[in-house]
């Protein structure tokens, strides 16, 4: 992002335009929704400014503009349709320290202006870094079509009732407060009667706020997926939304993140094999309190909660404190490993079940049936076999597995830095320690990547020649 969106406030500054035509015009119709102060420079000005200047909405001046002339001013935009003079008058304007738009000149502009939708004082910006502008029209064309017209009245009428509203506490009690409005009674009272039922309708609701029982804490456990955030399911995404308090994992990324309310505090109980963690008891404490001081808690876990992540106990914690919880599923790290190298976890003639594994538990490395996992068309998800790839691959083949067997490791499974490799069960450490595989990884045993599929049964027929 080159470009950091904000709102500057105009009321009473100065605005400062070069020049006379259709861009000049065009930056004008946004400007005039203001309440800057504006003065255009123009020799030969177009008549609809001469007639923006007679009803005194802006001031006109047609001389030739001096650095004197701009000093003071907020923004400044060159809009003279001629590359030259912009350039002469920009250096004029930068000289005086304003900050300054050449119209059509992504360049050489400080600033922008973006796409606006108007429904004051509602206002959404749309910004493509000049990029795309079509695409900016298209997506404000879409908001437009979406946001109904009363949204600015009702945003007027509550920004009125905002110093009565701070009676309630600050946080989600008030945050309910303004969402029953906004959605609810509202809309309704406008529809209903004007602005004077909406006046009456924010005390009524006031009051019944103010008088209701404080809401109980509540806690969601939730599956993050595998990373890729358009993988999130619905639920997941209105857990993020209403969640005051986000205790997140290691393997949830930014960009999952990035999706909760800024308001909401987040924090980082990550935990890492043979490495810094924290304790699944601290864990456990972070997530009572917080949903007993009546906190919307989302416990937020990579994959699917119900997969490896310590969720029985954090159940138990939350049951003995009396503490009220749901389960909101994800998608899990296997079924996107799976789908990126184009498999099914089962099939036909090959197996009928699959094993979820670990690679290591609470003791070190895990142990499982390895005689069984040995036979024949075994498929298996391995969570956590990076650092006890050598353990495995030794225990399998003790118990009698085919050093041909194909496995896949999936790095960053659903992420942009995706990695697909493929190993047999004899190469498994090597091409693990040789790809310097270091972000989260499952293994898949017992299925190739389609595409290295020919090159895995070509090693075999090699390694037996």
């Amino acid at each position: 992002m080159d470009h950091f969106p904000i709102f500057l406030s105009l009321n009473k500054n100065r605005v400062v335009i070069s020049g006379g035509g259709e861009a000049a015009k065009a930056k004008l119709r946004l400007l005039l929704k203001t309440s800057a102060n504006i003065e255009v420079f123009a020799e030969q000005p177009d008549p609809e400014i001469i007639e923006w200047a007679r009803t005194r909405q802006l001031r006109l001046a047609q001389m030739p503009l001096t650095a004197d002339l701009i000093r003071g001013a907020a923004l400044f935009y060159a809009a003279n349709e001629d590359a030259s003079k912009d350039h002469q008058v920009a250096a004029l304007a930068r000289s005086v320290g304003a900050l300054v738009n050449i119209v059509d000149n992504l360049h050489d502009s400080q600033f922008i202006t973006p796409a606006i939708v108007d429904r004051d004082p509602v206002i959404v910006a749309i910004g493509t870094e000049g990029t795309a502008p079509v695409l900016a029209r298209a997506i404000k064309a879409d908001i437009e079509s979406r946001l109904p017209g009363t949204v600015g009245t009702l945003a007027r009428l509550a920004n009125s009732f905002r110093t009565k509203a701070q009676a309630l506490p600050f946080g989600r009690k008030r945050r309910e407060f303004w969402r029953e409005f906004f959605f609810s009674v509202g809309p309704r009272a406008l529809a209903n009667g004007g602005e004077e039922k909406v006046k009456n309708g924010l005390a009524d609701l006031l009051d019944r706020h103010q008088n209701s029982r404080q809401t109980s804490g509540h806690v969601a456990f939730v599956g993050a997926g595998p990373g890729d955030p358009e993988l999130l399911t619905l639920k997941a995404r209105k857990a993020l939304d209403t969640a005051d308090v986000v205790i997140y994992d290691r393997l949830v990324g930014a960009p999952i993140l990035e999706l909760a309310r800024r308001e909401a505090i987040l924090i980082n109980a990550g935990k890492e094999g043979f490495g810094a963690s924290t304790c699944q008891k601290d864990i456990n404490t972070m997530i009572v309190e917080h949903a007993a001081s009546g906190a919307q808690v989302l416990r937020l876990k990579g994959g699917d909660a119900t997969v490896f992540g310590r969720l029985d106990e954090e159940i138990e914690a939350c049951d003995a404190a009396g503490i009220s919880w749901h389960i909101v599923p994800g998608i899990t790290a296997a079924s996107a490993s799976v789908a990126a190298i184009g498999q099914s976890m089962t099939r036909r003639g090959r197996n009928t079940s699959v094993r979820y594994l670990t690679g290591h538990d609470m003791r070190g490395f895990a142990d499982h049936d390895w005689a069984d996992l040995a036979k024949e068309d075994t498929v298996a998800a391995i969570y956590m076999g990076k650092k006890s790839a050598r353990f495995i691959q030794g225990r399998l083949l003790m118990h009698g597995a085919q050093r041909s067997t194909p496995i896949t490791i999936v790095e960053n499974a659903s992420r942009p830095d995706q990695r697909i490799l493929a190993a047999t069960l004899d190469t498994l450490p090597h091409v693990l320690e040789k790809s310097n595989v270091s972000g989260p990884a499952l293994t898949l045993y017992g299925l190739a990547p389609r595409a290295a599929e020919a090159q895995l049964i070509n090693q075999t027929l090699q390694e037996f020649a």
